[in-house]
């Protein structure tokens, strides 16, 4: 499928990385007078970790700042009328600047909550089915990273009964998001992985 509009999709993909790269735990945390959250826990800027040091008042404004980040580049595409692959690649792009933002020396978080947003602006079913694994696999575990490495490797089974055009998306934001939780990865195979 060509794209729409080249040069809006290259200005939002561009908008969508910039604002990606604001990691919104680190302003949270500050509001709050919370420690960094690089420093603390897991050393990922998140909800899960803010959720660990804060509660969950700090860790759902984080959550839902993370995932605004991700669903408004990806509305304003649609919006624009760029096709759905134009959209999925800036959904790609904000995902990439909360994994490696331009203002933290691409050191960022795991992209969990941005890519959340993001599904819900373009795939809002595919989505709310993968929230719903989110929450089933923290409920039963309690351990964020599972749930999450759950949720994303799901998400191309169901986009390809539920939302086949979006599977090439899901596709890539499952490798990203599990090539991001590597680390953790190891951890729980080890029995070391931190949880709520």
């Amino acid at each position: 499928m060509p794209l729409s509009d080249p040069v809006t999709t290259v200005l939002l993909c561009a908008a969508a990385y910039l604002g990606g790269s604001v990691l919104f735990a680190l302003p949270v945390c500050k509001l709050w007078g919370l420690p960094d959250p690089r420093a603390q826990g897991s050393g990922n800027p998140g909800a899960t970790n803010v959720y660990r040091t804060g509660g969950w008042r700090p860790a759902a404004m984080t959550l839902a700042l993370d995932a605004a980040k991700g669903w408004l580049p990806v509305w304003l595409a649609y919006s624009a009328g760029l096709s759905v692959l134009a959209q999925a690649m800036v959904a790609l792009f904000a995902v990439t600047g909360h994994m490696v933002p331009a203002f933290y020396r691409f050191k960022g978080g795991k992209g969990v909550a941005t890519a959340l947003g993001a599904g819900f602006a373009l795939a809002p079913i595919t989505t709310a089915v993968m929230a719903a694994i989110w929450l089933l696999i923290l409920w039963r575990w309690r351990i964020s990273a599972l749930a999450s490495v759950v949720a994303v490797v799901s998400g191309p089974l169901i986009s390809a009964f539920i939302e086949p055009e979006n599977l090439p998306l899901f596709g890539l934001l499952a490798l990203l998001v599990v090539v991001r939780h590597r680390n953790n990865l190891i951890r729980l195979a080890q029995g070391r992985e931190i949880g709520l």
